[in-house]
This record gives C-alpha cells, structure tokens and sequence, in this order.
C-alpha cells in the first residue's frame, strides 16, 4: 500500500503521516527531510543555492535514509539541527532545482518498494502518481503559523512570529510557483481543511476512508 500526503508548510502533513503508518504498519518518509539533507550539506561544503549543476551532482552523490525523524546522508546522521534556521533561505531554492528532485524522487520511489505512507510536497503528483490513497491537508496561514512556532517552542527556539509569517506565505508562494513539480493536489486526492481538527481526528478521517475503500 502506498499512501501519499502532500501538503504546505505546517499543513500537519507529517504528524499526521506518521500516525497514519504507526496505524496501517508500514514505514512513513518525511520526503522534506531529504531536502533539508542535501541543503545542509551544500551549505556545509560552501555552495552557492543558485548553483544548480553543482548541487544537482551533490545531490545524485548522496544517498538519503529515513527512519522516523532520523536522517543520513552517505551512512553520516544529520538528524541533529537539521531543522535550523541557518537554511531556511536556501531550502526552497535546492527544493527547487529540476535535478535535485529528478535524484531524489528515485530515491523516494524505492523507498516505496514494499509499502509506504509518504508526506511531501509532489509525493500523489510527481513520486507516486498511481498511490492507492491521495490525502492533502490544508490550513489557514493564522493556524500554520501557530503551529510552526509550537513546534519551534518545542525545541527551546525563539519565536518571531510576524518573521514566520512571513517566511510561511513565502515558502508556499515558491513551492505552489516553481516550475518543477510545484505545491498542488492530485487530482484524486482527498482535500482534509484541518482548521478546526487536531492531528488525531485528521488521523482518524484518513484511516476511515483507507479502511472503507479496502474493504473485501
């Protein structure tokens, strides 16, 4: 079974994807972790986010493991700091380079081998185009604000949430805009406006409508 969750920034798509694949028992891939892994490493090695041919070759470099919320590139852990906000300005230009995603969707694709519930931005669009179940979760800015900054809090960061604001219209602006594989449903995918809902009754809609549409 392959269950793909594509949604914006703090759309919920991860938590929620997460419990879907504790529930149904088979791995979750946060495929924006893999974005976030090659991002650090350009930075680390000093290459400009504009520089798409060498990023591209980084990229086809490295390969990528998930587990969980952990995350390796070429058997070395990035879990730690791999959500800093030193990246964040370049995460959506690496994101969006045709040649980091052409790497990484092979990646994912493989990842999805034996069964997998996938979040992402393209996952029902562009990785998985025939996944059985189609799910994206959307929110207002005011609440993916929110949530950005609980999550934020979580890890002891400061908040500046007029800059987050910000920084989330922006980043859902490029992701929804860039020309490779941009922010929008399938056209087959269920539409979850978790506003008013909590992860586990987004949860729970999803996992009904898995269990109806497998029914014998």
């Amino acid at each position: 079974m392959i269950v793909a969750i594509d949604g914006g920034v703090a759309s919920g798509k991860s938590a929620v994807g997460r419990r879907v694949a504790d529930a149904l028992g088979i791995p979750f891939v946060d495929s924006g972790l893999m974005y976030r892994a090659i991002t650090r490493l350009a930075a680390e090695r000093g290459l400009d986010p504009h520089n798409a041919d060498a990023i591209t070759r980084l990229a086809e470099a490295t390969e990528v493991k998930i587990d969980g919320e952990r995350v390796w590139a070429n058997g070395v852990e990035l879990t730690n700091g791999i959500y800093d906000a030193d990246y964040a300005d370049a995460l959506p230009l690496v994101s969006a380079i045709p040649g980091v995603r052409q790497a990484l969707v092979a990646q994912q694709r493989r990842m999805g081998g034996s069964g997998v519930v996938m979040a992402g931005r393209d996952i029902g669009t562009v990785v998985f185009p025939d996944a059985d179940f189609k799910f994206f979760p959307v929110a207002s800015l005011e609440e993916k604000v929110r949530r950005r900054a609980a999550q934020y809090e979580r890890r002891g960061e400061r908040v500046d949430e007029e800059a987050m604001r910000k920084e989330v219209a922006e980043r859902d602006r490029v992701d929804t805009e860039r020309a490779v594989a941009p922010l929008r449903p399938a056209t087959d995918a269920i539409v979850i406006d978790t506003d008013r809902l909590d992860v586990d009754q987004v949860v729970d809609l999803i996992l009904k409508h898995i269990a109806e549409r497998t029914k014998p």
